[in-house]
């Protein structure tokens, strides 16, 4: 049996595939985002997240710290913290036991043409519990929301596996993908290729990034990769929130978005793919 490490599971989910869905986040990401939303996902480990904005420094926390020196996400000082303002953000558990959540609803899901979604994090960064849950969960609609950022091998199996793709293309572009999110695209644009001849519905998402990913030629140059694809439901242009920021500091980081003004707006073009044939909408 395997074990992952999850940080979340959203109910009523209505963005994440067909019908109405429960979103399961899986925690861990190669991919190095400075505009991420969710910092509490990239970590593979459990961690302490606080909110630091209504503390009130009474110091119970450090009274029970068996480290204080560095934090090892214990979690006693939640149980001390008068206004509850302390959690550990990450539990391990086994495919079995995600899979008996999991169904706790799934019949509400169901009647309601949705199933379950697989998010992150990156979900592909722990492939092999990810497989064995989808393995679990054959009866129900099983969709994922990835970055594409694993092995093709690993991909083809996961693919086989679902019934619905939710699929980045944030840069096309090799070098540029590189600077901005700090690994190659290589793999991502294979995966992507073999989803786009693949047998199955899927959404492309591009996060709009001010001046990095809400360019003309990146449009294009996704917009002509997608020409033609028999299975594409759309491409969903998703805005940069500005709110990006306000986790960081409750699990000890600073924000710094890299190379982009949070406070630009970014430029939505939906002519490049509509030239294509392709629907596109913005989230």
């Amino acid at each position: 049996m395997e074990y992952g490490t999850i940080f979340d599971i959203k109910q009523f989910a209505v963005f994440d595939g067909p019908g109405m869905r429960q979103t399961v986040f899986l925690k861990g990401c190669p991919l190095h985002c400075s505009w991420c939303h969710n910092p509490e996902g990239q970590s593979s480990r459990p961690q302490l997240m606080v909110s630091y904005a209504s503390c009130t420094h009474c110091d119970a926390c450090k009274k029970v710290c068996p480290s204080p020196d560095r934090c090892i996400a214990c979690g006693t000082c939640i149980y001390v913290c008068p206004l509850n303002l302390r959690h550990i953000v990450g539990e391990y558990l086994s495919s079995e036991e995600l899979e008996r959540r999991i169904r706790k609803d799934a019949d509400f899901y169901k009647r309601n043409g949705g199933g379950v979604t697989f998010s992150g994090g990156e979900p592909l960064f722990q492939s092999t519990f990810l497989i064995e849950t989808l393995k679990r969960l054959r009866d129900m609609n099983r969709a994922i929301e990835t970055s594409g950022y694993t092995e093709p091998e690993i991909y083809k199996e996961v693919y086989e596996n679902l019934d619905f793709v939710i699929q980045d293309i944030k840069i096309f572009n090799s070098e540029e993908h590189k600077r901005h999110i700090g690994v190659d695209n290589r793999n991502i644009l294979e995966n992507a290729r073999y989803l786009r001849d693949g047998d199955k519905p899927f959404v492309i998402r591009i996060p709009l990034i001010p001046g990095v990913t809400d360019t003309k030629e990146n449009y294009e140059e996704i917009s002509s990769f997608l020409s033609g694809s028999k299975n594409l439901v759309r491409v969903e242009l998703l805005p940069y929130l500005k709110v990006a920021g306000a986790k960081y500091g409750m699990i000890g980081r600073d924000y710094d978005p890299r190379d982009f003004n949070p406070d630009d707006v970014p430029i939505v073009n939906h002519k490049v793919f509509e030239e294509k044939n392709i629907r596109s909408i913005k989230l």
